[in-house]
């Protein structure tokens, strides 16, 4: 025999033994926020650390954080879907009208407090109800942030009449829907871009978490923050942690396994913790930089919640008008909130 096919033949025994045995993949996942926010530091990359450490470094995940690979926050769902990055984080509500089954979760006091409570809630009700719609990406995880509240210049929101005329930024349709009910002008926008109308003046404040606050300065863009009473949030968000789904599909067995032991209900439990964690460092920031933490009396509260109500029935009456069940997904969601907390609405 030649040499030449000696070495042929040692060449493809190697190749071989590397696909059977040494097989590496590099996933790069992209984010939109700082990563010392509390998703990215208490959740994202811990997971990207226990996915190498699970597969025996055989796994690589590559986190990119502030939207480092292109695109824009709304742009996560597609560049997913479409191959550019691996995987990522996803806020659906970016993009209004596309997913509106999503908007039960996001409703005015529909959630608790707890992120990790309303983390469970938004893993069954996606199962329920959001399948169809995520078909095409592979998903992780699918969570919530924690409580939603008022950040804004000046004095803090003390009743209904406050909010006449503040221009406040909102994530989503329903918070949008909420902030004009209570009498301010909403403007939407995705939150990388609120440090900057703060600072320009375009918008008053806006409702974001806790946990959001430090790494958007708001200590030093606003004065004050201001929660509901009770245990229910004012609003809140539903996202997702996705990754391609040729990707996931072209991944060997095993690894697969690695993926899916990181999913689920616990890896989405995982996620909404994270939150609750970043919302304790953000409050105590904000304290820490002297401003002013408030909670608006149960009395308030309540004038609040039943202006919510209203974006309840006005939401249901959309969707019903556009074939989709939305008396019922408002029955299911707020059924596994009872489920999860122990306690109905």
């Amino acid at each position: 025999m030649s040499i030449k096919p000696i070495l042929s033949l040692a060449i493809a025994a190697g190749l071989l033994g590397s696909t059977a045995f040494a097989q590496e993949v590099t996933l790069r996942f992209q984010h939109f926020v700082s990563p010392n926010s509390a998703n990215p530091k208490y959740f994202i990359e811990p997971w990207a650390e226990k996915v190498e450490a699970d597969s025996n470094g055989r796994i690589k995940v590559e986190i990119y954080p502030f939207m480092q690979m292109g695109g824009s926050a709304p742009d996560q769902f597609d560049m997913i879907q479409d191959g550019v990055i691996d995987g990522g984080w996803v806020i659906p509500g970016y993009q209004a009208g596309r997913f509106p089954e999503t908007e039960a979760l996001e409703l005015p006091f529909m959630v608790t407090k707890s992120a990790e409570e309303a983390s469970r809630v938004a893993w069954d009700y996606t199962q329920e109800y959001l399948a169809d719609d995520f078909e095409n990406v592979h998903l992780i995880a699918a969570h919530m942030h924690g409580r939603g509240l008022v950040h804004k210049k000046g004095a803090p929101v003390s009743d209904l009449s406050d909010f006449e005329g503040l221009k406040l930024r909102g994530p989503s349709r329903p918070a949008t829907l909420l902030l004009e009910k209570l009498g301010a002008q909403p403007i939407g926008m995705p939150v990388p871009q609120f440090t900057e109308a703060l600072s320009k003046g375009v918008v008053d404040g806006g409702v974001i978490t806790w946990e959001m606050s430090p790494s958007l300065k708001l200590d030093e863009l606003t004065d004050s923050h201001t929660d509901v009473a009770g245990d229910y949030s004012l609003y809140n968000l539903f996202f997702i942690w996705a990754m391609n789904k040729d990707v996931y599909d072209s991944l060997p067995d095993d690894l697969r396994a690695v993926i899916d032991a990181n999913s689920g209900a616990e890896t989405s439990a995982w996620a909404g913790r994270a939150h609750d964690l970043g919302d304790a460092d953000g409050k105590a920031a904000m304290i820490a930089g002297g401003n002013v933490v408030a909670e608006m009396s149960p009395e308030v509260t309540e004038v609040i919640r039943a202006r919510g109500e209203e974006v309840v029935q006005d939401w249901i009456a959309d969707m019903e008008a556009k074939g989709l069940p939305g008396a019922q997904m408002v029955e299911d969601a707020r059924a596994l909130v009872a489920k999860h907390t122990g306690a109905a609405q």
